[in-house]
């Protein structure tokens, strides 16, 4: 076959930080079409630190995207799968934008800044996509002058410091001046205006990794001052810089869905067990058949293993002689030193104790278990 009219291959974004990172001598893997850091050292190392003290994630791969106007809340109402209208000024709200036929776009963080104005948090992968869709249904929507959808991640970096340290190493941080609600009485799924030397910070109380964090977003151009000044400010509390590769053990050990793994267009929410991002009683939106029951779709289960060989995504789950399903993440769990995976099934097999997954040509039995696999005690 000739490729010679194949569009050229673009090359991979890159962080504002980049230059941090290779400082502390990181390892990095193309990921969402970002050239990001995986790992500094030890991946066991980071995720042990973010489990006992702090670690610092460069996010800013992650898109951010404006929509404003004095409609801004209906048209996310039509939008996106959960109802954002009514979501307060300085909280968040965990949702999802469905394709027409229920099947998730994306899984995304919506912040109200204020009543006209809301900021949709998308993932790396999928920030086209979602501005773009976005901004299609503005057009089948309304006027545009009654909706704006501007995509601001070239305007912005995203950092994230998690762990049972982290309000204690923000708070020692020079520079961050709190303009809005002061850190103990910052709620989960809040955000707070601040700044930092001067610089606007919107800080919220949201994470991925199961513990106890914030998230920091802040022009591009007074990011580098920002990690320093939180590295500093950490290192007497156990903070290290953490990658890629721990904050996918910590995210899979919290039961947290990764898009293009547990997530995609082929899925409706309640096959992940996330129904609830749909309102009972909500009509009339964009992917309104995923409220359709479909009995036979496989679900989202948990699953452990004893030993210590882990299953990767694409490995078949059996019982007995018959495959009832896929892994989609698998991991030797760093917290609670067994494997833990997270698999679709059919679903008469989504509770069974007698599964075994196919490791590289062995059969290792597996139990379907609860989620999260991981808890933090507060």
């Amino acid at each position: 076959m000739d490729d010679s009219a194949a569009p050229p291959a673009v090359p991979p974004r890159e962080s504002p930080l980049r230059a941090e990172h290779e400082a502390l001598g990181a390892s990095f893997t193309d990921f969402g079409g970002w050239m990001m850091p995986v790992r500094y050292g030890s991946d066991l190392a980071e995720h042990h630190a973010v489990r006992t003290a702090a670690g610092l994630f460069d996010i800013s791969h992650m898109g951010e995207i404006v929509v404003a106007g004095p409609r801004a809340g209906a048209l996310l109402d039509l939008a996106l799968a959960g109802r954002l209208s009514t979501l307060a000024v300085g909280r968040a709200k965990y949702t999802m934008i469905l394709a027409e036929d229920g099947g998730i776009v994306d899984d995304l963080i919506v912040y109200r800044l204020a009543d006209d104005r809301f900021l949709v948090v998308a993932n790396a992968g999928n920030r086209e996509v979602v501005a773009d869709t976005l901004q299609e249904r503005v057009g089948a929507f309304s006027a545009s002058s009654a909706v704006t959808v501007e995509d601001v991640s070239d305007q912005y970096a995203l950092v994230a410091v998690q762990g049972p340290a982290a309000q204690a190493i923000l708070e020692a941080t020079p520079g961050i001046a709190e303009l809005g609600t002061p850190w103990g009485q910052q709620r989960y799924y809040a955000w707070t205006d601040a700044s930092f030397d001067g610089a606007p910070l919107l800080i919220a109380r949201t994470g991925y990794t199961g513990e106890d964090g914030f998230e920091l977003m802040i022009p591009v151009g007074r990011a580098a001052a920002l990690w320093k000044a939180l590295r500093a400010a950490g290192e007497r509390h156990g903070l290290v810089p953490a990658g890629l590769a721990a904050r996918d053990t910590l995210r899979l050990e919290a039961g947290m869905p990764l898009y293009g793994h547990e997530l995609t267009r082929d899925v409706v929410p309640a096959q992940a067990g996330l129904g609830r991002v749909i309102p009972t009683d909500k009509t009339g939106f964009v992917g309104e058949a995923a409220k359709d029951p479909r009995p036979e779709a496989p679900v989202l289960v948990g699953l452990t293993m004893e030993g210590r060989r882990a299953g990767r995504a694409g490995y078949a789950v059996h019982r007995g002689d018959e495959r009832v399903g896929e892994l989609t993440s698998g991991a030797l769990s760093p917290t609670l030193g067994h494997p833990i995976a997270l698999a679709y099934v059919r679903p008469d097999a989504a509770s069974a104790t007698d599964l075994t997954i196919d490791v590289r040509g062995t059969r290792v039995p597996a139990v379907a278990a609860a989620l999260p696999f991981y808890r933090r005690n507060s």
